[in-house]
């Protein structure tokens, strides 16, 4: 049985690019970076959390 990985969706309004990110490691954030320029984004885990699987990021 293949277990997909959690992701959540990222528009890079830097490069106008969309993309996805996944789970650490530590399983305590999103993590990823802009497939243009490279800008690093982190999206902590916590308890209460949100339902939104899509953001935005400058």
């Amino acid at each position: 049985m293949v277990q997909e990985k959690k992701f959540i969706g990222i528009l890079f309004e830097c490069c106008n690019v969309y993309r996805r990110i996944y789970v650490n490691k530590e399983k305590n954030a999103y993590e990823g970076g802009c497939p243009k320029c490279n800008s690093k984004v982190k999206v902590t885990i916590g308890l209460g959390g949100t339902e939104t699987r899509f953001f935005s990021a400058r």
